[in-house]
């Protein structure tokens, strides 16, 4: 089981513009960091764990969360509003991003916030939190983001979303902070460019040993959190890859590689799920609270 675990390391160099997308987004996650005596210090300095974002943890794409805000700001018509629609409707009914979406949904992105300050999107992300997403993340992987966290590690948001939108999500669900796709800024004006390029595939796999290097991480007491086939690359770093509402491709690959898989659509008990051995204090307390959550929602769904 090791042995296949760890062929899917096993893999092509990222391009440059995926190398240079993770190493923004960790510098970004770097730079807004709290510190000094703001920064709690880990329990278990060595491990920590990644979460993806759509379908993970939150039901749908935060991208198209922000789209209904920024429709409702007047920022863009209602046709680019049913474009949106019908992309975030694929993404439910196959489970999966597909790519001529994504790539549309940046280039579109980018046009409404070229010119606009940082602080005024910013804002934005703020309210349409507690508008609407809010409401969409799944009780079971909140459970366990606090899991990890209760066991003394760090816990990171790793998402194709821009970095304003990850970073309110990372900090209201308490986690050290968010890895997200960083658009050009210059004296706090957005330029219209990424830098890098979207955060996703093996952009995603570069932020998370962009941010082990300087975190000092052991990959191998590391664990990561994903639907989609599109993260196998940053799956495959991690010692211990957890597999959540699959799509149909990530859920053969968890098989044939003996990931653990957990499913919170289904309205099954929840399952025991497994951290590392060095998690050590907060693992009962973890696996209790997830629980819990996943029952709650079962007799309020």
């Amino acid at each position: 089981m090791v042995a296949l675990r760890r062929l899917t390391r096993v893999r092509q160099a990222p391009d440059e513009q995926s190398v240079l997308a993770g190493e923004a987004a960790a510098d970004a996650a770097r730079t807004e960091a709290p510190e000094g005596d703001h920064q709690p210090t880990p329990g278990d300095p060595r491990a920590a764990a990644f979460f993806d974002c759509d379908n993970t943890i939150l039901r749908g794409a935060a991208i198209f969360y922000l789209g209904i805000g920024l429709y409702r700001r007047k920022f863009f018509t209602r046709r680019d509003m049913a474009r949106f629609a019908w992309q975030q409707a694929w993404f439910r009914v196959h489970g999966a991003e597909d790519p001529a979406h994504m790539a549309d949904a940046k280039d579109r992105a980018l046009g409404l916030v070229a010119g606009k300050r940082t602080s005024e999107l910013e804002a934005i992300c703020e309210e349409i939190f507690e508008d609407v997403i809010a409401r969409k993340i799944w009780p079971g992987t909140q459970a366990l983001v606090q899991l990890h966290l209760d066991a003394g590690q760090r816990v990171w948001l790793v998402t194709a979303a821009p970095q304003e939108v990850a970073r309110i999500i990372a900090r209201r669900l308490g986690m050290t902070g968010a890895l997200g796709t960083v658009a050009e800024a210059v004296d706090g004006v957005y330029t219209g460019r990424l830098v890098g390029g979207l955060l996703h595939g093996e952009a995603k796999a570069a932020a998370v040993r962009a941010l082990a290097r300087s975190e000092r991480l052991d990959l191998d007491r590391c664990a990561a959190f994903s639907d989609s086939a599109n993260d196998i690359p940053m799956l495959g770093l991690v010692g211990h890859p957890y597999v959540v509402n699959p799509d149909a491709e990530l859920r053969r690959h968890a098989r044939a590689n003996g990931w653990r898989v957990r499913d919170f659509r289904t309205g099954r008990k929840a399952a025991r799920v497994g951290l590392p051995a060095a998690a050590g204090v907060g693992v009962l307390a973890g696996a209790a609270a997830a629980t819990v959550a996943i029952r709650r929602r079962q007799h309020t769904a």
